[in-house]
């Protein structure tokens, strides 16, 4: 709505992706504010969280608290982006085809679980796959063929492409989202955990899309040039929906995102990294996910060819809960590594 007031009644402020952006944000984070109440009113007694057998003790007073927040928050962001964003970007439609069809799998899960009152019921790890591979080829199949989007492999300081990947880029493409996305579910363990890394993956990679998508910064930094600006604006909906949400997640919390919301935020990340040519950047971006998942590999991988473990618990947050150390410092810290993981990162552009 407010590209089409620049382009039809010519209020000129509303041409800057930077001013749509800030709207889309407030917008997003006041929908949030407004709705989660309501939303954790009626999810008390409906969609309460179950909780894994094996979970750390302190986990079993969270037994009562809802879930699938998410649907709220990325509602929001929908909401907000059509709002304020030019939707005949090819860009954005991709965008939002990945918030919705990630959002979707997301839900199925979520129901599952809560429906039969278990936190293993949900989909099984081979019917999520196939859906996550499913999705993640749609978009990258609609951003190679239909988007026309470049294929070249880019890497952190090395202005000039590898090489350029070709349609081989939609299978590296799809692995990248769906590795993103599950990363961001595993993080999702404590109050607040994935949230706070999240908004700072998405502000540092809001800040490398914006300059790929503006000819004259991505020229003085010799990095690629994409018209993918637009899409700022549903990371700056999606930041501001999540910092919504974190009002109402932070430790104790009030309500848990939910697969609805980590699978679908992983993913954008993963969209995010992939527009703004900086799917192996996204290590450092996403470093605490990146930690996550590691963990979960390392444990799994050394109980089956040694039967020992490397960690009390994976992921290894649950590891420091086993340690006794107080759930509040455990997300704190991580939210410090994951800041300075992401200024990293955002260095890197000047010598990339």
């Amino acid at each position: 709505m407010l590209y089409w007031l620049y382009r039809h009644l010519d209020i000129n402020l509303f041409q800057y992706i930077t001013v749509r952006a800030g709207f889309a944000f407030i917008i997003a984070l006041f929908i949030t504010l407004f709705v989660m109440p309501r939303f954790i009113k009626w999810a008390q007694d409906r969609c309460e969280q179950p909780i894994n057998d094996y979970a750390p003790d302190s986990h079993k007073n969270k037994a009562k608290t809802p879930t699938m927040g998410g649907v709220v928050f990325l509602i929001a962001t929908l909401i907000a982006t059509v709002l304020t964003a030019k939707l005949n970007s090819y860009f954005v439609i991709g965008g939002l085809l990945t918030l919705v069809l990630f959002g979707l799998i997301g839900l199925q899960d979520d129901l599952s679980k809560v429906l039969k009152n278990e936190n293993l019921a949900g989909l099984s790890a081979r019917a999520k796959l196939v859906l996550q591979i499913l999705a993640g080829t749609i978009v990258g199949a609609y951003l190679y063929y239909y988007a026309d989007f470049n294929s070249d492999l880019y890497i952190p300081f090395l202005k000039s492409p590898l090489f350029d990947m070709g349609p081989f880029a939609i299978a590296f493409w799809v692995i990248v989202m769906i590795g993103t996305s599950n990363a961001v579910n595993l993080t999702d363990g404590l109050d607040g955990l994935a949230s706070v890394p999240s908004i700072f993956s998405l502000m540092s990679l809001s800040i490398i899309v914006y300059i790929t998508g503006n000819a004259i910064i991505s020229k003085y930094l010799l990095l690629p040039n994409f018209p993918v600006g637009e899409v700022v604006i549903i990371a700056a909906a999606l930041m501001g929906a999540i910092t919504g949400f974190l009002w109402f997640n932070c430790h104790p919390a009030e309500v848990f995102m939910g697969d609805s919301g980590s699978l679908t935020i992983g993913a954008f990340i993963a969209y995010m990294a992939i527009i703004g040519k900086s799917e192996i950047l996204l290590v450092l971006i996403g470093l605490i996910f990146v930690i996550e998942t590691v963990s979960v590999i390392l444990q799994v991988g050394s109980y089956k060819l040694r039967q020992k473990r490397v960690f009390l618990m994976a992921p290894i947050h649950h590891h420091f809960e086993m340690k006794q150390w107080a759930e509040n410092k455990i997300i704190v810290r991580f939210w410090i590594i994951s800041m300075l993981s992401n200024l990293v990162a955002l260095i890197s552009l000047k010598i990339r």
